[in-house]
């Protein structure tokens, strides 16, 4: 199974509403509470994340195995446990970045499962 999530975009602007990943340094919002699906990532300065992960946007996607969705791609990121039951790894594919999200238990339909 492979099924959109977001649309994530780089930002240098505080947003309403981040929450900051440890593993990472970066803040990111819910993509699930903005009318077009988009996350917004501001990464600290000293944040690992280097490349094409921070400096372009990604399209994210919802995952069964991110061991079957990374085929075809180079890893640039992860995978690792960006919050609680959800692995997450991006990967560069045809000059984009993708993002693929596996979620360990079925998630709650109020926060980023939906």
């Amino acid at each position: 199974m492979k099924e959109f999530h977001h649309v994530g975009l780089p930002t240098d602007d505080k947003q309403p509403g981040e929450t900051y990943v440890p593993a990472t340094k970066v803040w990111v919002t819910d993509p699930l509470k903005h009318k077009y699906r988009v996350e917004f990532l501001r990464f600290e300065p000293d944040s690992p994340v280097k490349g094409a992960v921070r400096d372009l946007p990604h399209f994210a996607f919802r995952v069964d195995s991110i061991k079957a969705a990374i085929a075809g791609g180079t890893v640039l990121l992860g995978p690792f446990e960006s919050m609680p039951g959800l692995t997450v790894v991006f990967v560069g594919k045809d000059g984009a970045v993708f993002e693929f999200m596996e979620f360990a238990a079925q998630p709650n339909t109020t926060s980023w499962g939906k």
